[in-house]
C-alpha cells in the first residue's frame, strides 16, 4: 500500500529528556504507527505528489508543529506547520489523566482504574479528533492513525 508511513523520525532538539515512561509511550506509538497506518496527500494545485509510503519527520519549531513529508527514497515532497494553540488544552487534559491512570494502577482497584482508563480513551481520541481536523486539506489520515500520530505530538508537548 502507497497510502502510508514507512518511517518516522521525531527531532528531538529542543525537547526536555523524556521519562521512561513517555519513551516507552513514544515507542509504542512509533512501532503500532509503522505496522498499520492510513496517511495520504490530496491532490493540490501548488504541488505535484509522488506516490508513498512517506517518511514523516515530526518537529516543533517557532511554537508550532512540523510536519515534514518525503518519499521511501528521502525526496521532500512536502512541508507543513500547524498551531499547537488547538492542541494545548486537550494535550494537557490528556497528561492529568495519564498521571491519574499510573497512579491509579499502583493502588485502586480494577473496577476503578477501568473507569479512569476509559476516560484517558476518550481524551484521547478527542485529540486524534483535534488532529484529523488540523490536517483538513493537508493530509489524510484515519482515526487509528490519527490516534498514534497524536501520542507523539504528546511527546513533542512534553519537552
Amino acid at each position: 500500500m502507497t497510502n502510508r508511513i514507512c518511517a518516522i523520525d521525531i527531532d528531538e532538539k529542543g525537547l526536555a529528556r523524556v521519562t521512561p515512561t513517555i519513551e516507552q509511550e513514544r515507542n509504542v506509538a512509533i512501532f503500532d504507527l509503522l505496522e498499520d497506518n492510513t496517511f495520504a496527500l490530496p491532490a493540490r494545485d501548488d504541488r505535484t505528489l509522488l506516490p508513498g509510503p512517506y517518511r514523516l519527520g515530526l518537529a516543533i519549531r517557532e511554537g508550532r508543529l512540523v510536519f515534514d513529508i518525503a518519499t521511501e527514497a528521502t525526496e521532500k515532497v512536502g512541508e507543513f506547520h500547524l498551531s499547537l494553540g488547538p492542541f494545548r488544552q486537550v494535550v494537557k487534559d490528556y497528561f492529568q489523566i495519564c498521571e491519574s491512570y499510573f497512579e491509579a494502577v499502583k493502588r485502586l482497584p480494577p473496577s476503578q482504574i477501568e473507569a479512569i482508563d476509559m476516560a484517558r480513551r476518550g481524551i484521547h481520541n478527542e485529540g486524534a479528533r483535534v488532529l484529523q481536523e488540523r490536517l483538513e486539506g493537508k493530509a489524510e489520515v484515519d482515526i487509528d492513525t490519527a490516534r498514534r500520530l497524536f501520542t507523539l505530538i504528546c511527546v513533542l508537548h512534553w519537552g
